[in-house]
């Protein structure tokens, strides 16, 4: 008899929820969960773009140094490369954790980790970029009389954008998705709430954020695509 009430009452319980993620039914698709959980999900989605963003920032400013240094010594290339390469070889679950005595629980750990990981594909897309540019052009230029910064600055990196784009959509892309582990250290912006999808087996949870992961992945890599053809007149007519 006690177990009928209380099956009657957390039904009665439930009967008061909206219907499409109550506990009786868990829906994967559920418009009333978005409607109710909007402030939720608007600052999951926020800081999950804000931690992209700023990791993929922080690993092209530590790219470009070491693409350079690729460059100019040679016999260093294949040592920058392997260590760029292997980082990325370093499971998040254990580096995490070794930045945390250092980092602490912060957002910072996530954008260390994940600007390392992202080194892997902008270190090789800068070396390729600059090497794609084309002799005459940099001999053209220091006829007149362009110095090696001035050259770099004006010539080079502009005439390397298609490449460097094309390596930034690939990890700008890939960062999205790896943003989600950083809710080991509770800074997964979407990833949080995917985490307390399956740990809760809340159905519309789960679905609702690998769909905005989705979405904003599409929506940066279209954006890193017009600014290509921004900055790149002369491609215009060129397939992305």
């Amino acid at each position: 008899m006690t177990l009928l009430v209380q099956v009657s009452a957390a039904a009665a319980a439930d009967a008061g929820d909206p219907r499409c993620y109550s506990r009786l039914v868990n829906e994967w698709f559920c418009w009333d969960y978005v409607r109710d959980y909007r402030p939720e999900i608007v600052d999951a989605t926020v800081q999950h773009l804000a931690l992209t963003v700023a990791s993929v920032t922080f690993g092209l400013l530590l790219a470009f140094p070491l693409a350079l240094l690729a460059r100019r010594l040679p016999r260093l290339e294949g040592t920058v490369l392997g260590v760029s390469t292997g980082l990325y070889t370093v499971p998040s679950i254990a580096l995490f954790p070794l930045l945390v005595p250092f980092t602490g629980l912060s957002a910072t750990t996530v954008v260390i980790g994940l600007g390392l990981y992202a080194l892997t594909i902008l270190v090789r897309a800068l070396l390729e970029g600059l090497r794609a540019v084309p002799e005459e052009a940099r001999e053209a230029a220091r006829g007149l009389g362009y110095g090696e910064g001035r050259l770099l600055l004006r010539v080079e990196l502009p005439l390397a954008v298609p490449v460097l784009v094309a390596g930034l959509r690939v990890a700008t892309v890939s960062t999205v998705a790896l943003t989600t582990v950083g809710s080991l250290v509770s800074y997964g912006g979407l990833g949080n709430l995917i985490r307390d999808g399956v740990q809760g087996n809340f159905r519309a949870e789960l679905l609702t954020a690998a769909i905005l992961c989705v979405v904003l992945a599409v929506l940066l890599d279209a954006l890193l695509v017009l600014a290509r053809r921004l900055l790149t007149p002369w491609q215009r007519g060129v397939a992305a």
